[in-house]
């Protein structure tokens, strides 16, 4: 959560050009007692400047838009918020998992289908409920990957997660980097980033995660974000959200 949200209430903002669909979901988030709405853009530039102002937690963003398209628009932004894309078209789903989408709603959608998507927003954000932002601790009993599978060649490859350095999105998936090379795996970068354990990874940007055992130094970046410098001899730069948790965690 940024520091501007209120103890376990998420701001989201709503990036729609249909109205009945803006409708919609203002209808049913109501009944969403830790979902605030914060704002509304009705085209591709006025999401990216509302979303750069707000600095929401949640952003549902349409595909297409006037102006830009919802991709287009995760492309410009430099925050990092979790995104739920709402669209009338079926075959942008596989680039917007691969950008880290939460959940892609298919338009029209009903109630419970929403109500779907919330609950895997919560387990993002606030831990499965738990107030304070954050996944929840290993303490809570959820048990995290140990080792990882990867095909490579034709053969599984297992990867024990004390190995990896980073992970990236990719196309079609993520590319899993370790001591000994770097694998590919079919999964999202959200669904990898819910396996792995919070005490030692945390999602620095949209498109990476860092394991923090391999981690050699934090630098400022600019005013607001900040550089990851890797063991491997690589940086990454980290969103405003990211450079927050990561502030957090230095103390």
């Amino acid at each position: 959560m940024s520091e501007e949200g209120t103890l376990g209430t998420v701001r989201a903002v709503i990036c729609e050009d249909e109205p009945l669909a803006v409708k919609a979901l203002r209808g049913y988030l109501r009944d969403v007692e830790w979902i605030e709405v914060v704002g509304e853009a009705r085209t591709g530039p006025d999401a990216v400047r509302l979303i750069q102002k707000e600095e929401p937690e949640l952003v549902f963003l349409d595909v297409r838009m006037p102006g830009l398209t919802g991709l287009q628009v995760l492309e410009a932004i430099t925050h990092s918020p979790a995104i739920v894309f709402t669209t009338a078209y079926d075959d942008y789903a596989i680039p917007a998992f691969e950008a880290g989408a939460v959940d892609y709603l298919v338009k029209p959608f009903g109630r419970e289908r929403l109500l779907r998507t919330v609950d895997r927003v919560r387990v993002r954000l606030l831990g499965d409920g738990l107030a304070g932002g954050g996944r929840p601790p290993e303490a809570q009993g959820r048990r995290y990957a140990q080792r990882l599978f990867p095909r490579q060649r034709g053969a599984i490859v297992p990867v024990p997660v004390s190995q990896i350095v980073r992970v990236d999105a990719a196309p079609g998936g993520v590319s899993v980097v370790t001591v000994r090379g770097a694998y590919a795996l079919d999964v999202t970068i959200g669904e990898l980033e819910g396996r792995l354990a919070p005490s030692e990874f945390i999602r620095v940007h949209r498109s990476h995660i860092v394991h923090l055992a391999h981690v050699t130094a934090i630098e400022p970046f600019d005013e607001r974000r900040l550089t990851v410098r890797m063991a491997d001899g690589g940086s990454l730069t980290a969103s405003r959200q990211g450079s927050q948790l990561l502030r957090r965690l230095m103390g």
